[in-house]
Protein backbone atom coordinates (compact mmCIF):
# COMPACT_ATOMS: atom_id res chain seq x y z
CA UNK A 1 0.00 0.00 0.00
CA UNK A 2 1.24 3.49 -0.90
CA UNK A 3 -0.29 6.54 0.82
CA UNK A 4 0.39 10.04 -0.51
CA UNK A 5 -0.87 13.50 0.36
CA UNK A 6 -2.99 14.84 3.17
CA UNK A 7 -6.77 14.57 3.36
CA UNK A 8 -7.38 18.32 3.31
CA UNK A 9 -10.32 17.94 0.92
CA UNK A 10 -10.95 14.21 0.51
CA UNK A 11 -9.51 10.73 0.54
CA UNK A 12 -9.32 8.43 -2.49
CA UNK A 13 -8.85 4.67 -2.68
CA UNK A 14 -7.10 4.12 -6.03
CA UNK A 15 -7.19 0.63 -7.58
CA UNK A 16 -4.90 -0.69 -10.32
CA UNK A 17 -5.82 -2.31 -13.63
CA UNK A 18 -5.75 -6.04 -14.39
CA UNK A 19 -2.15 -6.29 -15.53
CA UNK A 20 -0.14 -3.46 -13.98
CA UNK A 21 0.62 -2.96 -10.26
CA UNK A 22 -0.09 0.00 -8.00
CA UNK A 23 3.33 1.55 -8.70
CA UNK A 24 3.03 1.63 -12.50
CA UNK A 25 3.86 4.97 -14.11
CA UNK A 26 0.20 5.68 -14.90
CA UNK A 27 -0.88 5.03 -11.32
CA UNK A 28 2.00 7.09 -9.95
CA UNK A 29 1.14 10.07 -12.17
CA UNK A 30 -2.52 10.05 -11.17
CA UNK A 31 -1.73 9.62 -7.48
CA UNK A 32 0.91 12.35 -7.31
CA UNK A 33 -1.32 14.81 -9.18
CA UNK A 34 -4.23 14.19 -6.84
CA UNK A 35 -2.03 14.35 -3.74
CA UNK A 36 -0.69 17.73 -4.87
CA UNK A 37 -4.29 18.97 -4.93
CA UNK A 38 -4.98 18.32 -1.26
CA UNK A 39 -6.27 14.76 -1.50
CA UNK A 40 -4.97 11.75 0.40
CA UNK A 41 -4.48 8.92 -2.11
CA UNK A 42 -4.28 5.31 -0.99
CA UNK A 43 -2.92 3.03 -3.70
CA UNK A 44 -3.37 -0.67 -3.01
CA UNK A 45 -3.12 -4.05 -4.70
CA UNK A 46 -5.69 -6.79 -4.94
CA UNK A 47 -4.62 -10.18 -3.48
CA UNK A 48 -3.56 -11.70 -6.83
CA UNK A 49 -1.23 -8.77 -7.51
CA UNK A 50 0.16 -8.94 -3.97
CA UNK A 51 1.02 -12.59 -4.63
CA UNK A 52 2.68 -11.70 -7.93
CA UNK A 53 4.88 -9.24 -6.06
CA UNK A 54 5.96 -12.09 -3.75
CA UNK A 55 6.74 -14.80 -6.32
CA UNK A 56 7.07 -12.83 -9.57
CA UNK A 57 4.56 -15.04 -11.38
CA UNK A 58 1.95 -13.37 -13.57
CA UNK A 59 -1.55 -14.57 -12.83
CA UNK A 60 -5.05 -13.53 -13.88
CA UNK A 61 -7.08 -11.28 -11.62
CA UNK A 62 -9.06 -12.77 -8.76
CA UNK A 63 -12.71 -13.41 -9.50
CA UNK A 64 -15.03 -10.46 -9.14
CA UNK A 65 -16.53 -11.40 -5.73
CA UNK A 66 -13.04 -11.60 -4.21
CA UNK A 67 -12.01 -8.28 -5.74
CA UNK A 68 -15.15 -6.57 -4.42
CA UNK A 69 -14.78 -8.16 -1.00
CA UNK A 70 -11.21 -6.87 -0.68
CA UNK A 71 -12.17 -3.38 -1.92
CA UNK A 72 -15.10 -3.27 0.54
CA UNK A 73 -12.76 -4.17 3.39
CA UNK A 74 -10.60 -1.15 2.49
CA UNK A 75 -13.65 1.13 2.34
CA UNK A 76 -14.51 0.11 5.88
CA UNK A 77 -10.90 0.60 6.96
CA UNK A 78 -10.49 4.11 5.50
CA UNK A 79 -13.96 5.64 5.82
CA UNK A 80 -13.42 6.66 9.46
CA UNK A 81 -12.78 10.30 8.65
CA UNK A 82 -14.56 13.65 8.47
CA UNK A 83 -13.46 13.96 4.83
CA UNK A 84 -15.37 12.43 1.90
CA UNK A 85 -14.13 9.04 0.70
CA UNK A 86 -14.05 8.56 -3.07
CA UNK A 87 -13.20 5.41 -4.99
CA UNK A 88 -11.09 5.46 -8.14
CA UNK A 89 -9.29 3.09 -10.43
CA UNK A 90 -7.72 2.35 -13.75
CA UNK A 91 -9.58 -0.05 -16.05
CA UNK A 92 -10.53 -3.16 -14.04
CA UNK A 93 -9.87 -1.33 -10.78
CA UNK A 94 -12.14 1.46 -11.92
CA UNK A 95 -14.84 -1.02 -12.85
CA UNK A 96 -14.69 -2.53 -9.36
CA UNK A 97 -14.76 0.98 -7.88
CA UNK A 98 -17.87 1.85 -9.89
CA UNK A 99 -19.61 -1.30 -8.67
CA UNK A 100 -19.12 -0.05 -5.11
CA UNK A 101 -19.93 3.61 -5.82
CA UNK A 102 -23.25 3.37 -3.96
CA UNK A 103 -21.64 2.05 -0.76
CA UNK A 104 -23.03 4.23 2.07
CA UNK A 105 -19.54 5.35 3.12
CA UNK A 106 -18.59 6.50 -0.40
CA UNK A 107 -19.14 9.91 -2.03
CA UNK A 108 -18.67 8.64 -5.59
CA UNK A 109 -16.20 7.23 -8.06
CA UNK A 110 -13.62 8.16 -10.71
CA UNK A 111 -12.58 5.80 -13.50
CA UNK A 112 -9.54 6.31 -15.73
CA UNK A 113 -10.34 4.18 -18.77
CA UNK A 114 -13.46 2.08 -18.18
CA UNK A 115 -13.51 -1.41 -19.79
CA UNK A 116 -17.01 -1.10 -21.23
CA UNK A 117 -16.56 -4.39 -23.11
CA UNK A 118 -13.75 -6.88 -23.76
CA UNK A 119 -11.62 -5.95 -26.81
CA UNK A 120 -13.47 -6.90 -29.98
CA UNK A 121 -16.59 -7.97 -28.08
CA UNK A 122 -18.92 -5.00 -28.21
CA UNK A 123 -21.85 -7.40 -27.83
CA UNK A 124 -20.81 -8.08 -24.22
CA UNK A 125 -21.13 -4.69 -22.48
CA UNK A 126 -20.24 -4.41 -18.79
CA UNK A 127 -22.71 -1.69 -17.93
CA UNK A 128 -25.53 -3.27 -15.90
CA UNK A 129 -24.68 -1.44 -12.66
CA UNK A 130 -24.02 1.80 -14.53
CA UNK A 131 -27.69 1.91 -15.53
CA UNK A 132 -28.87 2.03 -11.90
CA UNK A 133 -26.04 3.70 -9.95
CA UNK A 134 -27.15 6.76 -7.94
CA UNK A 135 -23.87 8.19 -6.59
CA UNK A 136 -21.71 10.14 -9.08
CA UNK A 137 -19.47 8.08 -11.36
CA UNK A 138 -17.03 10.11 -13.45
CA UNK A 139 -15.36 8.29 -16.34
CA UNK A 140 -12.32 9.69 -18.18
CA UNK A 141 -12.20 7.80 -21.46
CA UNK A 142 -9.98 7.88 -24.53
CA UNK A 143 -12.13 8.37 -27.61
CA UNK A 144 -10.51 5.40 -29.42
CA UNK A 145 -10.28 3.09 -26.40
CA UNK A 146 -10.46 -0.52 -27.65
CA UNK A 147 -12.65 -1.33 -24.62
CA UNK A 148 -14.98 1.61 -25.02
CA UNK A 149 -14.88 3.66 -28.20
CA UNK A 150 -16.80 6.93 -28.14
CA UNK A 151 -19.24 6.04 -30.92
CA UNK A 152 -20.19 2.80 -29.14
CA UNK A 153 -20.42 4.09 -25.57
CA UNK A 154 -22.49 7.13 -26.49
CA UNK A 155 -25.27 4.76 -27.58
CA UNK A 156 -25.60 3.35 -24.05
CA UNK A 157 -28.44 4.54 -21.83
CA UNK A 158 -26.55 4.99 -18.58
CA UNK A 159 -27.71 6.49 -15.30
CA UNK A 160 -27.80 10.27 -15.12
CA UNK A 161 -25.23 9.90 -12.33
CA UNK A 162 -22.62 8.69 -14.86
CA UNK A 163 -20.55 11.45 -16.48
CA UNK A 164 -18.23 10.76 -19.40
CA UNK A 165 -15.29 13.03 -20.18
CA UNK A 166 -13.77 12.15 -23.55
CA UNK A 167 -10.03 12.58 -24.08
CA UNK A 168 -9.36 13.15 -27.75
CA UNK A 169 -7.68 10.25 -29.60
CA UNK A 170 -6.74 8.52 -26.33
CA UNK A 171 -6.43 4.74 -26.09
CA UNK A 172 -7.17 2.59 -23.01
CA UNK A 173 -4.19 4.22 -21.25
CA UNK A 174 -5.41 7.67 -22.35
CA UNK A 175 -2.50 7.79 -24.78
CA UNK A 176 -3.14 9.62 -28.07
CA UNK A 177 -1.23 9.16 -31.29
CA UNK A 178 1.57 11.61 -32.07
CA UNK A 179 -0.39 12.97 -35.02
CA UNK A 180 -2.98 14.32 -32.57
CA UNK A 181 -0.53 16.86 -31.19
CA UNK A 182 -1.53 15.87 -27.64
CA UNK A 183 0.47 13.79 -25.16
CA UNK A 184 -0.55 11.12 -22.68
CA UNK A 185 0.84 13.29 -19.89
CA UNK A 186 -1.52 16.10 -20.91
CA UNK A 187 -4.52 13.78 -20.91
CA UNK A 188 -3.64 12.38 -17.49
CA UNK A 189 -3.13 15.92 -16.17
CA UNK A 190 -6.54 16.94 -17.57
CA UNK A 191 -8.21 13.95 -15.91
CA UNK A 192 -6.53 14.74 -12.59
CA UNK A 193 -7.47 18.43 -12.80
CA UNK A 194 -11.10 17.52 -13.52
CA UNK A 195 -11.12 15.05 -10.62
CA UNK A 196 -9.91 17.74 -8.23
CA UNK A 197 -12.51 20.23 -9.51
CA UNK A 198 -15.29 17.71 -8.91
CA UNK A 199 -14.04 17.00 -5.39
CA UNK A 200 -13.84 20.74 -4.65
CA UNK A 201 -17.42 21.27 -5.88
CA UNK A 202 -18.63 18.38 -3.74
CA UNK A 203 -17.17 19.82 -0.53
Amino acid sequence: MIIEGRAEKARILLAHGAGAPMDSLFMAQVASGLAAGGVEVIRFEFPYMQQRRIDGKKRPPDRQPKLLEYFTHLIEQFSDTDRPLWLAGKSMGGRMASMLADHPAVAGCFVYGYPFYPPGKQDRPRIEHLITVTNPVHVFQGSRDSMGRKEVVEEYRLSASVTLQWLDDGDHDLKPRKISGITQDEHIADAVESTLKIINCHN
